[in-house]
């Protein structure tokens, strides 16, 4: 079993801004009444306080769903390397200056007006609590010591875990 470290404050900060900037895309998931919605989005940034920003279409089905219940869940992950989630709360903005100082050319491919687009909206999510668990010495060790534990049957756990507060 791997070691345990929950993390609260700016420590907390710092695991969601090393894990989620580097994964980048997570499961963004909604709640249509008693139903989780999921979709894959792109984080857009992580401020300093821990806060995750997003650009959606005011159409979109998720925008609706925040404007009825703003509770959401973020899943992030990387195969065998790396997992993040995270529980929050997001709120959705139209200001035209966060768009873009937010906007990446390759939200055209969603926008095709681009970050003039009128229905270019930002949601914001600020995390209450999650959940971590990443490896202590990078991805190739842990297939090294996942192999080796195949092989002998022997557990090789080199995760680290633990709960978030922020």
């Amino acid at each position: 079993m791997g070691d345990h470290k929950d993390l609260t404050n700016e420590f907390a900060v710092d695991k969601i801004k090393d894990l989620a900037e580097n994964i980048k895309t997570c499961m963004f998931c909604t709640y249509n009444e008693y139903r989780l919605q999921s979709r894959p989005m792109s984080v857009q940034k992580i401020d300093d306080l821990g806060q995750l920003w997003f650009l959606s279409d005011r159409n979109s089905s998720h925008n609706a769903e925040i404007s009825l219940n703003p509770q959401v869940e973020l899943f992030f992950s990387e195969p065998h390397d790396k997992f993040l989630t995270l529980h929050g709360t997001a709120s959705i903005s139209y200001d035209r200056e966060t768009i873009k100082e937010l906007y990446d050319p390759i939200v055209k491919v969603w926008m095709p007006e681009g970050e003039d687009d009128p229905n270019l909206s930002v949601i914001k999510v600020v995390p209450e609590d999650g959940y971590y668990w990443n490896n202590k010495n990078g991805k190739m060790v842990a297939i090294a010591k996942m192999a080796t534990a195949f092989v002998t049957g022997k557990t090789m756990d080199d995760g680290i875990e633990g709960n978030l507060t922020l």
